[in-house]
Order: structure tokens, then C-alpha cells, then sequence
């Protein structure tokens, strides 16, 4: 019984903190200081994935018009951005697991990451203030948001959406766009990872999964990451994100407290 609380409580963290601009990676680490069960590799990727079908719920209007007017030119180009971003991510992935990058077991870069994220959004929510931003998404900025997404890969706890976001708004993109950029691109990004982990675990034969565990997780996160993307959507429209950084500062400077003297 303590072991489906625990998957619950880190189901809610994951839903939570995926799509918003917070590391889900620094919470799990906090979290994983307390509670019994310690979630593998595979738990996290496969309870991203349901935090992804919670995206899929709430842009369903959206993907539905892309492809019902597949034809139409800005619809095309909005897709194909989706892509190459994708895939400058997807690539230089296999590039690290050729060369064999391991996550850091050390969760002092995690916390560092996450305290570092925090000035990077003070910095650029300064940078861009009172400017006049743009609602399109230009190829330069799709490559750069793609990049940023590889750079979370590389440093856990720069939150990867928060990345894509803040990489996005650096190129002079306003919040709504940059965010409805970041929550799609999630979605073949997350999946992918979350598939990758799972046929991994399949053929792996050694390793027992419980996967009525990781199912329940799945179902908590995408609950509560549906709500917590409607809100962001709804919140960025008039907010900066000024208040995550001083979260996230908070949240960095606990961990390396809580490592120091925990």
C-alpha cells in the first residue's frame, strides 16, 4: 500500500512540474529523499508519456486542424518546425548513448541545473520586458528551441520545457507561442523516450517490472498535468514567468542545502 502512495505522490510531482518551467528532475530528486519507492529509469520515462496525453487532450483542437488542413501552407511549415526541432533532439540523443552519457548519479549538477534555470529566467523575462514580441515561430527559433531541449538532456534540471520556452522568448517570441511550441514538441519527444524505455524493459528480460505500478503512475500524471497545462495556458496570456524563477531559485538552493547538511 505504501509503495501505490508513494507512485501517486510522484505522479502528481510529474504531472506537475513536466510542462511547467520548474524541473520535474529537481522535484523527483527531493521527493526520492522521502519517500520508499525509488522510481527507475523506465517508471520515469513511461509516467512522462501520460503527462503527454494530458498535451494531447488540451491541443486536441489544435493537432486536429493541423491535420485537417494539412494542405494549407502555415500549417505545413508549423509541422515541419515540430520536426526538425524533434529531430535535432532525437539525434544528438543517440549521439550521447553512443558515446555513453549517463545521467550524473551526483544530484549536485541537478539542484546547480535548477538554481541556474532560475537566473536564466529572471535574465531573459528582464531582456524581453516592454519589447514587442512576435506570435510566429521562425525556423531559426524551431533549431534553437530543439537545441535547448538537448542541453535539459545534458544538464537534468533546466526542465526541458523550460528550456524550449525560455530558448524561444531569448529569440524574441511571445510566451502563448513559445509555450504552445514547447507542449507539442513534448509530445513526440516524451513518447519517443517513454517507448524507447519500455521496449528496452520488454527485451531486458533479466529486470522485473512492475507495471501495474508504473500504469497508475501514468494515469496520475496525465490527471494532473491536464490541469496544470490549462492553467499555465491561461496564466501566461497575463504573467511573465518571473514567479518560477524565484521558485526555482529557492527550490535549487534547497536541494544544495539539503545535501550540505541532510
Amino acid at each position: 500500500m505504501r509503495e501505490w502512495l508513494d507512485v501517486f505522490i510522484l505522479g502528481v510531482i510529474e504531472g506537475v512540474t513536466e510542462f511547467l518551467p520548474i524541473s520535474s528532475t529537481g522535484h523527483m530528486l527531493l521527493a526520492k529523499e522521502w519517500l520508499t519507492y525509488k522510481p527507475s529509469e523506465l517508471f520515469l520515462a513511461v509516467v512522462q508519456s501520460g503527462a503527454v496525453l494530458a498535451v494531447l487532450m488540451v491541443f486536441a483542437g489544435r493537432v486536429r486542424e493541423l491535420c485537417k488542413n494539412w494542405r494549407d501552407k502555415d500549417n505545413q511549415q508549423f509541422v515541419f518546425k515540430l520536426l526538425a526541432a524533434f529531430m535535432l533532439t532525437a539525434v544528438g540523443g543517440l549521439i550521447l548513448k553512443k558515446l555513453d552519457f549517463e545521467l550524473p548519479e551526483n544530484p549536485t549538477p541537478v539542484a546547480l541545473a535548477t538554481l541556474i534555470g532560475g537566473f536564466l529566467i529572471l535574465l531573459i523575462e528582464w531582456a524581453i520586458r516592454g519589447k514587442r514580441l512576435s506570435e510566429t515561430v521562425t525556423w531559426p527559433v524551431a533549431l534553437a528551441v530543439g537545441a535547448g531541449q538537448l542541453l535539459a538532456v545534458i544538464f537534468p534540471g533546466l526542465s526541458r520545457s523550460g528550456t524550449a520556452i525560455l530558448m524561444a522568448m531569448a529569440f524574441g517570441i511571445a510566451r502563448g507561442p513559445a509555450t504552445e511550441f514547447s507542449f507539442l514538441l513534448g509530445i513526440p519527444t516524451l513518447l519517443s523516450a517513454g517507448a524507447l524505455k519500455t521496449y528496452e524493459a520488454i527485451k531486458d528480460q533479466e529486470h522485473s517490472v512492475d507495471w501495474l505500478l508504473i500504469g497508475w503512475g501514468t494515469f496520475i500524471a496525465a490527471v494532473t498535468a491536464f490541469i496544470a497545462v490549462k492553467w499555465l495556458l491561461k496564466f501566461v496570456q497575463s504573467h511573465t514567468f518571473n514567479g518560477f524563477g524565484w521558485y526555482r531559485i529557492i527550490l535549487g538552493a534547497a536541494i544544495l542545502l539539503l545535501l550540505r547538511f541532510g
